[in-house]
């Protein structure tokens, strides 16, 4: 039998903000962090118009053993742990848990030349499995470590998994990081490439467009970096307590390795589960995937609206604000609401979003939330795979 399981405290860094304090400001003045790349990053000037979401430093990247990822990986999850309360025996016994969709891509394809790594640390560098390795030796951490790369849904994955094993009582707590740093020029290039990238710069993940030029639909996604980390336990007394984690679950399309079928594929399946996990009838939000590419656009919310079966719950699209920071999005959102959640409220959309056209609304306002209300978080991932969490608060 599954145990209760609190997120008991966060640390994120992405364009919002470099803590967690810095985005709920953010988040509560409606604030967006995308900004065209212009000449802000060397390299990338065939994308200066592409708006992106870019750390506000550099500082938590920088770093002569690890490579980038895995430094801001290390950075996040130090202040976390602090936030938790951890002793370091207590710190030491965690299980931790990493996701990243894209690893060290920087040092994978030699675009973080100004790092200054030592070079026997060249293969490591290389590896995604060393931003999980870099987050144990830092941090002392002797528990198992686990790396998980499931694509946009690799951190909430990660959640996942260390919900049950905190829950089911194999691990005593565990700590969830995930890093994605995609704003390097091959990955660029490929994301443009395969039709993913916005290529008219609007950020609106829900817009279909009109007959006119004067209504434009969406037309990709626009890159973020981020780095987030997660602490988990039992119910323990004297900790600090954000929200519950109720349910995750989890599935796959078995379709096509870039596009959700027509009728959703698992997405309705995957949140109707985490729905019925609890009170149904509590659930106040949804914070969908919406990537901001025109398949998402068309097929996700109908499929959502199916899962809720015909209930308005008010969808809470947060990458219109920080981005899309593949698979750093799902426990970014996470961390982010139940960082709200533990101030009993969360935060109104980014003004003038279109609502998608099944009919289902968008989060205008900011919430007040009472004990036990429900928030339902939908991750994808590409080549299929569905993954949702229910939070509750407390």
């Amino acid at each position: 039998m599954m145990e209760s399981v609190l997120i008991t405290a966060v640390e994120t860094a992405c364009a919002i903000g470099l803590t967690t304090k810095d985005c709920l400001t953010a988040l509560r003045g409606r604030c967006g962090g995308l900004e065209p790349l212009g000449g802000r990053l060397p390299g990338l000037e065939e994308f200066a118009m592409l708006p992106a979401g870019l750390l506000p430093s550099r500082e938590l990247l920088r770093g002569r053993r690890y490579g980038a990822a895995a430094n801001a990986a290390a950075h996040v999850a130090r202040s976390a742990v602090g936030r938790a309360g951890w002793t370091q025996e207590e710190t030491t016994r965690a299980w931790l848990y990493a996701a990243s969709s894209r690893g060290n891509v920087g040092e994978t394809t030699g675009s973080n030349a100004w790092r200054r790594p030592i070079r026997r640390f060249s293969a490591s560098n290389s590896m995604h499995s060393e931003i999980a390795a870099a987050v144990s030796i830092e941090l002392g951490i002797r528990g198992p470590w686990q790396m998980v790369s499931n694509g946009c849904s690799s951190g909430l994955d990660a959640l996942g998994l260390a919900w049950m094993a905190v829950g089911s009582g194999l691990a005593p707590r565990a700590l969830v990081v995930a890093v994605d740093l995609p704003l390097v020029l091959p990955l660029l290039r490929d994301f443009r490439d395969t039709g993913l990238l916005s290529s008219n710069g609007l950020i609106d993940p829900f817009a279909l467009g009109g007959k006119t030029a004067c209504e434009p639909a969406t037309s990709g996604f626009f890159p973020a970096e981020a780095a987030v980390a997660v602490t988990l336990e039992r119910d323990v007394a004297g900790r600090p307590r954000l929200c519950r984690i109720e349910h995750y679950n989890a599935n796959s399309d078995a379709y096509d390795a870039l596009m959700i079928p027509e009728d959703g594929g698992g997405i309705a399946d995957c949140v109707r589960t985490a729905l019925h996990a609890g009170d149904r009838g509590k659930v106040v939000a949804l914070c969908p995937h919406a990537t901001g590419t025109l398949n998402h656009a068309r097929v996700e919310p109908p499929a959502l609206l199916r899962a809720l079966e015909g209930q308005a719950v008010p969808l809470l699209p947060l990458k219109p604000q920080t981005g899309h920071a593949l698979g750093a999005s799902g426990l970014l959102d996470v961390a982010l609401l139940a960082s709200c959640m533990a101030e009993g409220w969360l935060p109104a959309v980014l003004p003038c979003l279109t609502p998608p056209e099944c009919g289902l609304p968008l989060n205008e306002s900011p919430m007040k939330l009472v004990s036990g209300d429900r928030v339902i978080k939908l991750a994808s991932g590409m080549g299929g795979h569905n993954a949702a969490v229910a939070l509750a608060a407390l």
